[in-house]
Order: structure tokens, then C-alpha cells, then sequence
């Protein structure tokens, strides 16, 4: 370190970030250990009551829901993203590639409550959608798309289908295309030689991109906010409206320790999961 003392000066904005992001996580834990009093700021005692009713059903059944809303995006955002990523790595035309890609990341410099407000033009009862289907006569009263399940999935996979293709497109440009012309001269068809060959060997990039979208859809909050409207709650919804609605300080940082908790957890278990897929996936 003495004979590159650059480290040091390189390493420092980390470190600090690291030591302010830990301390701020050690005041949430230990006022997630406090005692609510109601009608005031300040916080009693230590206790375990706000774990104990993390227990009850209504909170339980928004940790599920969040869940359930997380993995349901995150495969949706696979499903989308898996083509355009191929697309992208196969097309050989720098124009065309430069230009699918500025579409694709394109999302990533507007901000999410633009995003989540442009979707609402567009799934209201009045939005583009429901003009379009009565326009062509398929239907006389709009479709219900906000407040929904539906709606807030299809919000979140435009916020995290960017970075599922960018992971996924760099997952299969490490792939040597003689593999898969090596599958076509043995008999192989298209579709075959892509279950066979492609298809396994992208699986890293399959597994960050699942992992990523997953991790970062559990922490969203203007989207099932705006697009759910009360009638779709993730974790983070609940944590605002007892934070500063009800300003129940301790019982909304047991919250955000239980969410960190289970989305560790659970990354954990699809990590575990994944083992196989990453051994197939190794060439």
C-alpha cells in the first residue's frame, strides 16, 4: 500500500460510502428494537413486539405479494428480454446495433415517477390501450389495467428490462458461435441447436439477470404506489404508510429489516437453486 499510494486515495469514497451505508443500517436495526408510543415522535424501550407482528396475517400476506409480484417480474422481464439480447448480440450492422440498444437503455435515463406516469397515459381507463380496443370494437366498457397486479408487473418489467438485456446480451456475446455451428453441421436445426447449445451456455447471464431484476423490483415504490393505488401494496408501501402516515417509526424499520432479511434469503436460495444451471453454463 506504501508503494502505491493512489489505492488508498481510490478506495476512500468506497470505504466511506461503505461506513455510512453500515451505520445507517445499525440505526434502522436498533430502531426496529424500540418500543412505538403512539402519539409522539420519540421511541420507548427496547422490545421484540414489532417482529412478533410481523407475524400477523396482514403483513404476512404483503410480504407474499411482494414476492409473488417479484418473481413474476423478474421471469416476464426474462422472457421479453432473453429476444431483444440475442437480437443484439447477433446483429452484425453497427447502425442497426446502436440504434437497438439506445432503445433499449433509452428507459434508464428517465425517472421512475416519469416512467410510472407515462404507464398510467397508457393502462388508464382512458389511456391509449382501452382507446385503441374500443376504437377497433373488441370491447364497449374499458379494461380494469390499473390498480391491478397486471398493471404494476408490466410497469416493472419496463423498468428492469434494460438491465436484464444488458446482462443477458453480455452472458452470450462470451459465447464462441462455433459451438453452435458445430450443432448445425451435426444435424442440428436452428431451434434445436439454440435449446441445445445457446440456451445452456447464456445461463450465467440468464442467472444474474434473474438475481438482479428480482432484487431490485423488491425495493420498488413509486410504481406499485402510482400504478396500484392502494389496492396493491409491496413492502415498501407499507413501510411509507407506517413511517409517515401513522408515524410508527420502530414497527416501519422492523419492516425494512425483515425485507433486507427475506430478500437476502431468498437470493440466497435461488443462488443454491442455480448451481446446476451454472455448472452447464461453464465453457
Amino acid at each position: 500500500m506504501s508503494q502505491r499510494p493512489f489505492l488508498r486515495i481510490f478506495t476512500m469514497p468506497a470505504a466511506l460510502c461503505a461506513l455510512g451505508f453500515v451505520a445507517a443500517m445499525a440505526a434502522v436495526l436498533q430502531y426496529s428494537l424500540r418500543a412505538y408510543i403512539p402519539g409522539s415522535l420519540d421511541a420507548g424501550g427496547l422490545t421484540l413486539v414489532n417482529f412478533l407482528d410481523l407475524l400477523k396475517p396482514l403483513y404476512a400476506r404483503v410480504f407474499l405479494d411482494t414476492v409473488s409480484i417479484c418473481a413474476l417480474t423478474a421471469v416476464v422481464t426474462l422472457l421479453v428480454g432473453y429476444p431483444l439480447a440475442y437480437a443484439l448480440v447477433q446483429i452484425e450492422r453497427p447502425l442497426i446495433k446502436s440504434a437497438l440498444l439506445v432503445i433499449i437503455v433509452t428507459p434508464l435515463f428517465l425517472g421512475e415517477v416519469v416512467r410510472t406516469y407515462s404507464w398510467i397515459i397508457v393502462l388508464g381507463n382512458n389511456g391509449f390501450i382501452n382507446a385503441v380496443l374500443r376504437g377497433i370494437g373488441l370491447i364497449e366498457q374499458p379494461v380494469q389495467f390499473m390498480f391491478t397486479t397486471f398493471g404494476v408487473v408490466v410497469a416493472l418489467v419496463h423498468v428492469t428490462l434494460p438491465v436484464m438485456v444488458i446482462m443477458l446480451a453480455a452472458g452470450l456475446s462470451h459465447i464462441d458461435r462455433d459451438y453452435q455451428r458445430a450443432a448445425e453441421s451435426l444435424g442440428a436445426g436452428p431451434i434445436r441447436a439454440f435449446l441445445t447449445v445457446t440456451l445452456p451456455l447464456s445461463m450465467p447471464g440468464v442467472i444474474a439477470g434473474v438475481t438482479t431484476a428480482f432484487a431490485w423490483t423488491f425495493s420498488a415504490f413509486a410504481t406499485p404506489q402510482m400504478i396500484g393505488g392502494g389496492r396493491v401494496n409491496m413492502v415498501s408501501n407499507l413501510v411509507y404508510q407506517l413511517g409517515l402516515s401513522s408515524f410508527n417509526f420502530p414497527f416501519a424499520a422492523a419492516l425494512c429489516v425483515a425485507g433486507l432479511a427475506l430478500t437476502i434469503a431468498v437470493l440466497s436460495i435461488l443462488g443454491f437453486a442455480a448451481q446446476p444451471f451454472k455448472n452447464i453454463g461453464a465453457h
